[in-house]
């Protein structure tokens, strides 16, 4: 009899979901519309007219030419390579820098940890030309460091103004925000327990952030870095404004070719590029995030 009302109690609970099942639909269907039709398809559109164009004859066919002048131009593959490089530097200082904060932040209590997430979440209201600007003023020639050496008699420094190392200095300072919240999400999954039973066992701190800590936030940290890169790689303004000329990262690289070379289609061909390295990155993302919606 008990499972006889039990069937019957759920009876109307499953009715009641599949009646809601349209209007859900009918919820997501815009989202999902404006996903495929502003992202979806501009990568479809930008990959088929990459390799189906016009060529010098004025004939419409396949044609991987563009890619294969990228990928044999030197200037092209130092830009590339740059991008990569400022990329994976910028990932590996995040990492170095916003994982301190982070556990200070989680494992500390009082007032001054509360004045650290500030400062470390300021720069997210920061605009990046201001930052710029900021950085010149401070780092580049004739700027404030240089002033202050140069009272106290001290030689002035090698700017890292327009070159590799500014728009380093500038894209990690303008991730923190992000890194650290993220950070800071997984490491609220570290329940306090399992640490002062490794502690009561006698493990040391290193053995604890080593062998329970990292362990449960490798996820997180998998999504902080997959968003960290993913803005890293396509940058433009920070890399526009603090980086050299040449070479440069892709960002500068694809709004030169089309409005200085007036060649849109070596742009979309970059962009292509690009989009093909970050879904790299982002391909991470989500398999973290299946693995978190299969626990």
């Amino acid at each position: 009899m008990s499972e006889v009302s039990g069937a019957a109690n759920t009876r109307p609970l499953l009715e009641k979901a599949e009646s809601g099942r349209p209007f859900g639909l009918l919820l997501v269907a815009m989202p999902v519309f404006l996903v495929g039709w502003l992202v979806i398809w501009p990568i479809i559109s930008a990959v088929f007219r990459t390799v189906w164009h016009r060529d010098s004859q004025g004939n419409y066919g396949f044609d991987l030419s563009t890619y294969v002048f990228f990928f044999s131009d030197k200037y092209s593959l130092d830009n590339l390579s740059i991008t990569l490089w400022t990329t994976g530097v910028c990932a590996f200082l995040l990492l170095l820098v916003c994982l301190p904060i982070a556990l200070y932040l989680r494992f500390s209590e009082g007032r001054l940890p509360a004045y650290v997430q500030g400062l470390a979440i300021f720069p997210m209201f920061v605009p990046s030309i201001i930052l710029s600007y900021a950085f010149i003023r401070v780092l580049g020639p004739n700027g404030m460091v240089d002033l202050l050496l140069n009272a106290v008699g001290l030689p002035k420094i090698r700017t890292p103004y327009l070159t590799p190392w500014g728009p380093v200095i500038g894209l990690v300072w303008d991730n923190i925000p992000l890194t650290v919240l993220i950070l800071l999400s997984g490491l609220g999954n570290v329940a306090n327990q399992s640490i002062e039973a490794a502690r009561d066992v006698g493990a040391k701190r290193f053995q604890v952030l080593w062998h329970i800590i990292l362990p449960r936030i490798s996820n997180s940290i998998l999504v902080a870095l997959s968003f960290s890169v993913l803005g890293i790689f396509s940058a433009f303004t920070l890399p526009y404004v603090l980086g050299p000329a040449a070479p440069e990262m892709m960002g500068p690289f694809m709004q030169r070719t089309f409005r200085d070379l007036n060649d849109p289609l070596s742009a979309i061909t970059q962009a292509v590029v690009t989009f093909s390295f970050c879904i790299v990155f982002g391909l991470f993302y989500v398999r973290s995030v299946a693995r978190n919606q299969g626990k």
